[in-house]
């Protein structure tokens, strides 16, 4: 924890970043996210967004992203990690040569916040989150799935709005009826992102994979109890070391960094000393090293001028 503390917050973009803007027609961005225990009892939501190129082959039945790149951060709203993501395609891709971007994920509003951050995205309800409300809707009622099921992939909005209309008739219990309310809501108001997902150049979403892998083998499959920048960190270092960033690289230049900083106050304190030595008349006010606006080694300068 001590030294996970000391490496401070890991940017995003602390990893290797391509040196050469590349050109391809279609970019897909993915988002989920893990609810992390806290100590007080609480859970906390870690957001994580991934950018790729598509996939490739790479063995029976297994397939892997092109070109990924990963995205997180619980302490940051939604806006600031979408700008991270935004900037990162700008540096990355030859954009004004990119003709559909796709952002997959479930209808969370932090997710479609991307459509506003990312020019000519569309946002695609992605497979995991659809099955589980046709699953919702039809579990009292288990003859129905297969229809419903042939009615969104036949693309026919109407037969599955008078299906679902039936299924709400002919169920008793109230709750079950409530729960069949709630999926023919959730999956009229997403039809267009549903319909997306059937364009040829969509290849899926895989964000529940990513997520168990990436955040939930660390963070959350096992009783632990975090704190919310200890989550933040572990977080952030697990996809510093996805994107390709070497743990151990990291905590020479974070180390090199302190010292380098620690000289630097060292300096500061000297100079302050010696400006009050020389200076007497001169109140402390008016010294510039203290009216500088730097905020970095403030309170240690101040510590300095009342030790001199």
């Amino acid at each position: 924890m001590n030294t996970i503390r000391k490496l401070g917050e890991v940017e995003n973009d602390e990893a290797k970043l391509p040196t050469k803007k590349k050109q391809v027609k279609t970019i897909y961005i993915e988002a989920d996210e893990d609810h992390v225990a806290l100590q007080n009892g609480k859970n906390k939501e870690i957001k994580l967004i991934y950018v790729h190129e598509g996939k490739k082959y790479k063995s029976k039945g297994r397939y892997e992203l092109i070109n990924k790149r990963y995205f997180t951060g619980s302490l940051k709203n939604s806006e600031e990690l979408w700008l991270e993501v935004a900037n990162y395609l700008e540096e990355a891709y030859e954009m004004d040569k990119v003709e559909k971007i796709y952002i997959s994920g479930d209808g969370a509003s932090w997710i479609k916040e991307g459509l506003n951050w990312i020019k000519g995205s569309k946002h695609v309800l992605d497979y995991f989150h659809l099955s589980k409300y046709v699953r919702k809707a039809t579990a009292h009622m288990p003859h129905t799935i297969e229809v419903l099921w042939s009615y969104i992939n036949n693309r026919n909005k109407d037969h599955v709005k008078e299906l679902l209309n039936f299924i709400i008739e002919e169920t008793e219990s109230q709750t079950k009826k409530e729960a069949v309310k709630d999926s023919k809501r959730y999956i009229l108001n997403h039809w267009d992102s549903i319909m997306r997902g059937y364009e040829e150049e969509y290849i899926g979403c895989s964000a529940e994979g990513h997520i168990s892998h990436i955040l939930s083998s660390r963070l959350s499959s096992r009783p632990l109890g975090w704190s919310l920048v200890g989550a933040d960190q572990m977080a952030r270092l697990r996809v510093y070391k996805a994107n390709g960033g070497d743990i151990y690289e990291l905590l020479s230049k974070k180390k090199g960094e302190r010292q380098k900083e620690n000289r630097i106050i060292e300096l500061e304190k000297k100079v302050v000393k010696k400006k009050l030595r020389t200076a007497s008349a001169e109140t402390i006010d008016n010294i510039p090293y203290i009216n500088d606006g730097r905020r970095t080694w403030q309170r240690q300068i101040l510590k300095a001028i009342r030790g001199a």
